[in-house]
């Protein structure tokens, strides 16, 4: 399982990726996508994972090959099921970016337990609230974590099912390579059908708490097929992944999975250089980050004349991506390669996908004039509508009123990707779901408005439109006009007061090297943001600007921008000048 030399053996040239299983009304689990390409491929490299570096400064890795994995997988599903783990248990799976983790979250799904997954990176408050409400029946973590979960007390005491990655100490439970030593031939491992419980998955908590979102099977599978058609993606492909999850996608579609050398909590922190020396070093075809990571690596890449040089495809979800970034990652790219930005949420995705060469060639110039941000086409399982906006729950479809397009309005989703409900905070249900006969339509509370060809504009999320006595302004549109401003890195709008009656306020972060020194340079900077606004029929109210050292953004993507935060606190800082 470990190996030094940077080389990948490849599928045979026909090779065609398999069939949906979602169609067949039949069992129904990724786990089954990797055992098709383990019979597939059996030497093919499945997970690359860096672990250090020689005398000489050169990096070592540990690898596995997809048949090595679909044993493992399969070991590991059967432990679990031996230790007494039944289909529906909620085991916590706490453990950092690694084989182990990849390998573990394919055998709870194959050992038909909900894989419990929450980011670290939200702090421990957060996390332990999470886990409160999700009321795991087992974890599945490193030692830390089952050293909290022990001195927590009775906090956790509803939990049986433990296993250790690493050391196992004073606390119960088995082990990882206890359950590797499993003697499997007489374990059935259970079936799953497609609406069977596969995973809960927190969201970022960006427009209020985390919520844990259910992911069945039959989402998890298509989320595969989806991806894989519309971008093309192939066996054999290199995948370098900034975030962990998409690990289990690569090996369910015979994609090479190279951990990067990265916290993935903290994308905008990465290290460029670890992003490019992986790159070279495994010929690495495709790359999928935050917008976070790719303007660190193509700062880079523009500052040292780096590049990466076979990678054709970057994918960048999480928040829009600004086309500076995509121009300059497409520079740095090969010369034949595309970078997309596919757009969805937790609760949906992928849900539609624009390339930079579509962004960079027409939609960006719109944005720069307030249009909002293009996100492309919807994937080809996806429905949508643009609906009249309605902070209140709606009940069924027919009471909501569509949109015609260019009109601005709530968006909603529906499609075989698209998730059925929150199992914590549940009272969010009746806010985000609209019943449609046997079906359910999400509100993604994202606004904008469809055009004549179809593509969806984002203007920014429902929550964070600033309410005037003149009439609403939506975020992107007029943080666009702003920043444009050659000192301006990025911009949020907020509102101050009461809702009906806000106060528009831009709140800008500049680039490090324009941070207004003197009193007088920020009066000159707000003077000719103020002139940027004027100039456009839709920023001409917003009169009050602030700088701010650091917009506060999501854990995830380390792109969102907080805005309920930055409200706040500018509600304090024009209190104070007033």
């Amino acid at each position: 399982m470990t190996n030094d030399d940077a080389t990948i053996p490849q599928p045979p040239l026909n090779a065609h990726p398999m069939a949906s299983s979602t169609s067949t009304g039949e069992s129904v689990n990724v786990g089954q996508r990797l055992s098709a390409m383990a019979e597939r491929m059996p030497a093919a490299v499945a997970i690359v994972m860096p672990r250090g570096r020689k005398g000489q400064g050169k990096r070592q890795y540990d690898q596995v090959s997809f048949a090595q994995l679909e044993e493992d997988t399969n070991r590991l599903a059967a432990g679990l099921v031996r230790m007494g783990v039944t289909p529906g248990m909620r085991l916590a799976l706490m453990v950092p970016p690694s084989i182990d983790f990849i390998a573990l979250t394919f055998a709870v799904l194959k050992s038909g337990a909900v894989a419990v997954l929450i980011d670290p990176g939200m702090g421990r408050r957060s996390l332990l609230r999470c886990l409160d409400e999700v009321r795991p029946e087992g974890f599945v973590g490193i030692p830390l974590v089952h050293a909290v979960r022990t001195l927590m007390g009775r906090r956790f005491a509803h939990a049986s099912q433990h296993v250790t990655v690493g050391r196992r100490w004073w606390w119960g439970g088995t082990t990882i390579d206890e359950l590797r030593d499993t003697n499997n031939q007489d374990v059935r491992l259970p079936t799953t059908r497609a609406d069977d419980p596969a995973a809960i998955i927190f969201t970022t908590g960006s427009t209020g708490p985390p919520k844990g979102v259910l992911y069945r099977h039959g989402n998890f599978d298509m989320q595969v097929e989806q991806i894989r058609d519309r971008y093309k993606i192939q066996p054999g492909d290199i995948d370098l992944p900034g975030f962990p999850l998409f690990g289990l996608f690569n090996c369910a579609m015979g994609v090479t999975t190279v951990i990067p050398d990265m916290d993935p909590t903290r994308p905008a922190r990465v290290d460029p250089r670890n992003i490019l020396a992986a790159a070279r070093e495994w010929q690495v075809t495709q790359s999928f980050g935050s917008p976070a990571i790719w303007n660190a690596v193509g700062r880079f890449c523009e500052t040292h004349g780096e590049r990466l040089p076979t990678v054709r495809r970057i994918l960048s979800a999480g928040a829009p991506v600004a086309p500076d970034v995509l121009a300059r990652m497409t520079r740095h790219m090969h010369p034949d390669g595309e970078m997309h930005t596919p757009y969805g949420a937790t609760e949906a995705l992928p849900v539609a996908s624009i390339s930079a060469a579509e962004v960079l060639g027409e939609t960006a110039a719109r944005t720069r004039t307030g249009a909002g941000t293009c996100v492309g086409r919807r994937f080809s399982r996806i429905q949508w509508k643009v609906i009249e906006i309605d902070d209140g729950p709606i009940a069924s479809l027919d009471a909501a009123r569509e949109l015609p397009a260019g009109s601005i309005g709530e968006l909603i989703v529906s499609g075989p990707v698209v998730t059925t409900e929150y199992v914590t905070r549940v009272e969010a249900n009746a806010l985000s779901k609209i019943q449609d006969g046997e079906d359910r339509w999400h509100r993604m509370g994202d606004i904008g408005y469809l055009d004549e060809q179809d593509r969806f504009w984002f203007c920014g999320r429902k929550a964070h439109r600033v309410l005037t006595t003149a009439g609403p302004l939506y975020t992107v549109p007029c943080e666009a006009i702003f920043n444009q401003h050659q000192s301006v890195y990025r911009s949020a709008l907020v509102g101050v007061g009461k809702s009906g009656e806000q106060i528009p306020v831009i709140i800008v972060e500049c680039e490090p090297h324009a941070i207004p020194a003197t009193k007088l340079d920020r009066r000159t900077l707000f003077a000719e943001l103020r002139s940027l606004g004027a100039a456009q029929e839709h920023t001409q109210r917003i009169e009050q600007f602030l700088v701010h050292a650091s917009l506060p953004v999501d854990i995830r993507h380390n792109a969102k921008i907080f805005r309920e935060r930055l409200g706040v606190w500018a509600e304090r800082r024009l209190a104070r000048q007033n």
